[in-house]
Parts: C-alpha cells; sequence; structure tokens
C-alpha cells in the first residue's frame, strides 16, 4: 500500500469529548485533514515538543527518546496503519545498527516520538477515506486553529495585564501545565511587539 505523508496542523481542545484534545494532521501537499482525539497528557507531549520547551524534568515521551539514543535505535517514521471502532492504531518503525523492527504505539504516542525525533508521519489511503476531512479550498487551510492551547482561554488572556500574565505563565510553569503556558506566553509576546 502506498503511505500518504502528513504532517501536524493544529492541536486544540476536543469538541466532541470533555477533557480531551485533538491533533489535526493534514495531508502533505493535499486538503484532507485527519482529526484524532488524543488525551492531556499526550497533547501535553506533542505541544512540548512543538514549541520546543524544555520542562524542568523529562517527560515521558523525552525519557523514551533519550532511552532509545542511548541505545543506537533510531526512529525513522511512524505510520498510523489501522482505524478500529473510532480508535487509530500506528506502528514506529525503528532501526539498530543489526535490525529493523516495527513497534506496536498509541498514535498519540507515536505523534508525541515524530515531533521529538523529527521523523515522518504516515497513513494509508483507506483510514483518510474513512475518517479523514477534505477541506474545501487552499482558503480554508489558512483558516485552520495554529498548533496552540484551545481557543476559549484566549479571551482570558486578553483581558488580563501583562504582570498578570506573567504570574500565571509562572503558576502554570509550576503545575507543568505546558499546553496553558504556550497560549500565555503567545499572548505576552503579542503584546510586547
Amino acid at each position: 500500500m502506498k503511505k500518504i505523508e502528513l504532517e501536524i496542523i493544529a492541536l486544540s481542545h476536543s469538541i466532541t469529548q470533555t477533557h480531551s484534545y485533538a491533533v489535526v494532521l493534514g495531508e502533505v501537499n493535499g486538503l484532507r485533514r485527519l482529526p484524532i482525539v488524543i488525551g492531556g497528557f499526550e497533547a501535553q507531549a506533542i505541544a512540548v515538543a512543538l514549541e520546543r520547551m524544555q520542562p524542568s524534568r523529562p517527560l515521558t515521551h523525552d525519557l523514551m527518546k533519550n532511552f532509545m539514543l542511548a541505545f543506537n535505535v533510531e526512529l525513522h517514521e511512524i505510520v498510523i496503519n489501522d482505524l478500529q471502532e473510532g480508535i487509530f492504531y500506528s506502528k514506529l518503525l525503528c532501526s539498530t545498527d543489526n535490525d529493523t523492527v516495527e513497534i506496536d504505539s498509541r498514535t498519540s504516542d507515536a505523534l508525541a516520538l515524530a515531533v521529538r525525533f523529527g521523523c515522518p508521519i504516515y497513513t494509508y489511503e483507506h483510514i483518510l477515506e474513512s475518517a479523514g476531512i477534505m477541506m474545501e479550498d487552499e482558503e480554508k487551510k489558512k483558516e485552520e486553529v495554529p498548533v496552540t492551547a484551545g481557543s476559549d482561554e484566549k479571551g482570558d488572556l486578553k483581558s488580563m495585564s501583562l504582570d498578570e500574565l506573567q504570574t500565571l505563565l509562572n503558576e502554570v510553569l509550576e503545575q507543568e501545565d505546558y499546553i496553558r503556558a504556550i497560549a500565555i506566553r503567545d499572548e505576552i509576546s503579542n503584546r510586547k511587539k
């Protein structure tokens, strides 16, 4: 089967499930989108890597990457290879000097590792056909939510002073809530421009 390359386009609160997030993957050089509901911890792990934030302690996916590098295991690609009853299944294609193996993975964990390793993300046509969404035209691409936290908090941030934002940023960083930290940091940056 021919693999189709995807890229992470957006990460936001899930509209359909409480306490969940959605990562939206887009077809490279195409208009199809693949939304996948993931948990809060995995969303945080993806957001931290995308924003190149350095947590005070390694997150689980950072630990996994460090472990793999320590034992000379390379992650070449991830493949979202199956969809059953609304659940996506993925494989990590890894290699050492002596062997190449495919390792089963939750899709959210595979995406968190793909971002850390900078490796490509693939899926197959039948998965895009059954779970993908077709964007109507190129203009729709510009309307997509950027890769940050959900937009419901942004209005609250705009009403806060710069000092209040800085205090809030310090609090959420102490709580290791990196998704909120990204939104707060972006608001502070926008105001300083």
